[in-house]
């Protein structure tokens, strides 16, 4: 089971950071990602980590969100800076177990406006 948090409204430029509690260990975690979706588009990669701790970023965000865990606290992150309203989604963590086998959040909204 995976909890997201730390969603809300925040103006152009601003920040927020993003929570995603697993229940399970990240010990069976392959890989977390990070996925939002804009009403009326398809849902987007955003980043994932990896069991490793190597990270990687769609090119949309590169250089403006952070992807990061906290293993003891089985809780990963994404840390959103300078948002702009294209940023406007619904966001949703994604881990990969060993098996490759996925799991959802059930995602929080994030709204960037003036």
């Amino acid at each position: 089971q995976l909890v997201e948090s730390g969603g809300g409204l925040v103006q152009p430029g601003g920040s927020l950071k993003l929570s995603c509690a697993a229940s399970r260990s990240f010990a069976n975690i392959a890989r977390m990602h990070w996925y939002r979706q804009s009403p009326g588009k398809p849902r987007e990669w955003v980043a994932y980590i990896s069991r490793g701790g190597t990270t990687v970023y769609a090119d949309s965000v590169k250089g403006r969100f952070t992807i990061s865990r906290d293993i003891a606290k089985k809780t990963g992150y994404l840390q959103l800076n300078n948002l702009e309203p294209e940023d406007t989604a619904l966001y949703y963590c994604k881990v990969d177990d060993l098996l490759d086998i996925p799991s959802w959040g059930q995602g929080i909204q994030v709204t960037v406006s003036s």
